[in-house]
């Protein structure tokens, strides 16, 4: 789908139908005498916010499929923008970015298929509108990038083949890209990252990757996603319907890769670095057992209790591996619990930091980047959950009642990993897929993807 802004100047084709606007209760298609048509696309009277205007640009998408239209274009977006106090730069961004959220459908294993529309326009004249868009474009893009990667089924997203997407998503962008194989693993002693790739045939890697765009000697952010390209359970297996979307275990490394494709093209004067651990969690008789001690590469001991949470057991590894660059932030993000999802719903990605002022921040710029994200505690009273019995610590709670708590667990444990730089956890898992409402395709949403990009842009 091309989408794109026109002048006013410049002639439409014929049988292009018009966008508008407007505070009424439902969508309507209307077709005039003289030949003309219109798509009137419903905004809420009261309250318009940059929530709904992002519900609003992607229902335009929506509706010029349900109506079979080839080509459109918004002629006025005056309504859209409202009382907003958001610049024209800024709106040119929304509006492009959600275009293009709307627009993707993931057609890679289909042997024939429809794009429609196959053009939308904006006509405007308003320079700076156009350089937003612009940007919302390549934003758009990479988190389609994103998705794609994502929605490519396991059997065909191997470690091997994701570090392979990750160089071809970053070529030519001044992103840097290096695999280090399973004997460079074990140099390292990342004995989690190889504790769970054992049951599986393919390899473990780890992806990394390196926009240097700021200064020589500024500390980096550094993106921490994991990678489990198929997560079974391990010997702990899921039930079939859970293990159905499994090939998505790995959303949290390929929005590191769409985002760094975007920093990249958008030439940010910036150091960010993309860690991606990156392992299949398979069963056979190699497999790691419950009960299982592994020694991850900071030295630290994990009793196995449920090799179902080897999530943040790879995330561990990387965690330590991050604390090479001496960097101002480090996010990590991950499918990591489904508890996530019973504690905040479809709506929001569970936040962790013990970092009041980072916390502020980074919810700030979900609200920019409409990932929304909401924090949950990481108090000192959960972390005793995490101590081991044989070990030093467990992967999942080990006393107490295992039922409560769960994504607050998980972010407990990744702390152990995280101690000597300013760190946030963000539990994606509600997330991976969209909710009801979202006007999003099936399959990966791409989030949050655009929140890193902000992080960025704008984290100083």
């Amino acid at each position: 789908m091309k989408i794109t802004t026109t002048p006013s100047t410049k002639k439409l084709i014929d049988g292009c139908v018009s966008i508008r606007f407007d505070t009424v209760k439902t969508n309507r298609f209307k077709e005039f005498t003289d030949g003309a048509t219109e798509l009137v696309i419903a905004l809420p009277e009261k309250g318009h916010t940059a929530r709904t205007l992002r519900i609003a640009v992607r229902k335009i998408v929506d509706e010029a499929r349900r109506h079979q239209i080839d080509t459109c274009a918004i002629h006025d977006t005056s309504l859209l923008l409202g009382d907003l106090d958001v610049t024209p730069e800024v709106f040119g961004e929304l509006v492009a970015y959600n275009l293009h959220l709307a627009s993707y459908t993931f057609t890679n294993y289909k042997t024939k298929h429809e794009q429609r529309p196959s053009t939308i326009s904006v006509v405007t004249d308003d320079e700076q509108f156009v350089r937003g868009f612009k940007k919302g474009s390549v934003v758009g893009e990479s988190v389609n990038e994103a998705r794609s990667i994502a929605n490519t089924p396991g059997g065909d997203m191997t470690p091997l083949l994701l570090a392979k997407s990750a160089q071809k998503a970053l070529k030519g962008t001044g992103v840097t890209t290096r695999v280090l194989g399973k004997k460079d693993i074990e140099k390292l002693k990342m004995g989690a990252i190889l504790g769970v790739s054992r049951g599986s045939n393919e390899e473990p890697r780890f992806i990394i990757l390196e926009h240097k765009g700021g200064k020589k000697n500024e500390p980096p952010i550094v993106f921490v996603g994991k990678g489990i390209t198929f997560d079974t359970g391990g010997l702990s297996m899921k039930p079939a319907d859970a293990m159905l979307d499994m090939h998505l275990d790995m959303t949290g490394g390929a929005t590191v890769i769409g985002a760094l494709r975007a920093i990249g093209l958008l030439k940010l004067k910036r150091n960010v670095i993309g860690l991606i651990p990156s392992a299949e969690n398979m069963v056979s008789g190699e497999s790691y057992r419950p009960g299982d001690i592994l020694t991850t590469m900071s030295g630290k001991t994990v009793d196995v209790l449920n090799t179902d949470a080897e999530g943040r057991l790879v995330l561990a590894d990387a965690l330590t591996y991050a604390e090479r660059y001496k960097p101002k932030l480090v996010v990590d993000i991950a499918t990591l619990t489904g508890a996530s999802l019973v504690a905040l719903g479809q709506h929001a990605s569970a936040l962790m930091t013990k970092d009041d002022d980072i916390a502020l921040r980074i919810a700030e710029l979900g609200e920019m980047s409409g990932d929304y994200v909401w924090r949950l505690p990481l108090w000192d009273e959960y972390i005793k959950y995490t101590k081991g019995t044989h070990a030093d610590l467990a992967n999942i709670q080990s006393f107490g009642n295992p039922r409560y708590g769960g994504a607050i667990n998980g972010g407990a444990f990744l702390s152990h990993f995280a101690t000597t730089y300013p760190w946030v956890h963000i539990d994606m898992a509600p997330r991976m897929t969209p909710a009801p409402g979202d006007h999003l395709s099936r399959g990966a949403t791409g989030e949050p993807t655009a929140l890193l990009i902000k992080i960025a842009e704008e984290y100083s």
